[in-house]
């Protein structure tokens, strides 16, 4: 297969929806990792075509919106500093922050600027050496890269006057965190293709043993998914749980190793907290010491802010899996795009966005209970 369209072909999607209904004999929950994903499942309806035996839960894997609330609060504050040229990727001027957002502050006099790249921040720094230009550096392994190379850059250019606000976030852990939580009931995952091909593999194996979970590394396009679920559920079926690689276009199993050696260089991994969710430990990464004079958070000292999430948004639990967007009272009513309450209502890989763009409004009809996880994972 050369070209997207073959990834879409509705015969061989069928014939792979087949394979699933034939090897699914027992109720079985697969958790989809990467929003992206989600929005795929969500918008060609492969939720509803699947056997009621196997039930897709939808993960934290938006990077805009697992972004603390406090983060979004600094870059508020940074980005309506005079002097400061906030840059930022769209998708995170809509996201609220206590009170408002990088929107509002753009309409109220903030020099706040979309780019499509933190190299493209980096020129403007170049540009306006009388400015002090900012890069909202958010994401999961996939974004780490370039922002990494972005301040590699700027200490060769010897730019002083660019920073970044540093909120990356880090898959394993998070895989770890959805496992050992009191009211887990994943028994697979899908994992985030992008991801692995950057990072490879290696970090999933212990993972998938521990917690007796197949993960299988997919893709974003129909045919993509549906070949990750119809290998998850096979290894279900099985009992078997190892890491597979449905996505061999784009991943291998050592990753990339020259973005992840830049990775290395400039960051260094830190507990991160992730909003809706709490800290997860050893979950994200900052700059290292020897760059430290590109971190916005110190240069600008915004360490201590504090912030409380929304009572009524349960953006959390949608983050977690443990219930569908359908299932907040908030949503479609006070929370919609034009309204939203959380980052998942706001993001272009949120869950909330995905089941309101797509019409999604009415609860989900309760699927047969999932094989019982400790049948899986025995106390050792």
């Amino acid at each position: 297969m050369k070209y997207i369209d073959e990834f879409n072909d509705p015969d061989l999607a069928r014939r792979l929806l087949d394979e699933i209904r034939a090897t699914a004999t027992r109720p079985w929950a697969l958790m989809e990792v990467c929003g992206g994903q989600t929005h795929s499942i969500i918008r060609h309806g492969i939720d509803q075509l699947l056997p009621e035996q196997v039930e897709l839960i939808h993960g934290p894997g938006c990077p805009v919106c697992v972004t603390p609330l406090e983060v979004i609060d600094k870059a508020l504050e940074i980005a309506s500093r005079p002097g400061v040229v906030f840059c930022s990727f769209g998708d995170m001027l809509r996201v609220p922050g206590t009170g408002r957002d990088l929107f509002r502050v753009k309409g109220e006099g903030g020099d706040v600027r979309v780019v499509y790249s933190p190299l493209d921040a980096l020129e403007l720094a170049r540009r306006h050496p009388d400015r002090e230009v900012v890069f909202f550096a958010i994401g999961f392994e996939t974004t780490a890269p370039a922002n990494a190379m972005a301040v590699h850059q700027a200490r060769r250019l010897g730019l002083g006057n660019f920073s970044l606000l540093v909120s990356h976030v880090r898959v394993p852990p998070a895989v770890e965190a959805i496992m050992t939580a009191p009211r887990c009931r994943v028994q697979g995952f899908l994992a985030a293709g992008h991801v692995c091909s950057v990072m490879g593999t290696a970090e999933y194996p212990e993972l998938t043993e521990r917690f007796k979970v197949p993960m299988v590394v997919t893709g974003f396009e129909p045919l993509d998914i549906l070949e990750g679920i119809r290998r998850a559920v096979r290894q279900l079926e099985r009992g078997e749980h190892r890491v597979e690689n449905a996505y061999p276009r784009a991943v291998r199993e050592e990753g990339n190793p020259a973005a992840v050696r830049m990775i290395e260089e400039v960051f260094e991994v830190t507990d991160r907290s992730w909003r809706g969710i709490g800290p997860i430990p050893a979950s994200g990464w900052r700059l290292r010491d020897a760059f430290r004079a590109y971190d916005a958070e110190h240069r600008f000292d915004v360490t201590g802010i504090r912030t409380e999430e929304p009572a009524e948004c349960r953006s959390g639990e949608v983050l977690q899996g443990l219930i569908k967007p359908t299932e907040c009272a908030a949503f479609g009513t006070a929370c919609t795009p034009r309204t939203p309450l959380g980052a998942t209502m706001v993001s272009s890989e949120g869950a909330c966005a995905a089941y309101y763009l797509y019409r999604r409004m009415n609860a989900p009809t309760p699927q047969a209970e999932p094989a019982a996880r400790e049948e899986m994972n025995p106390v050792a």
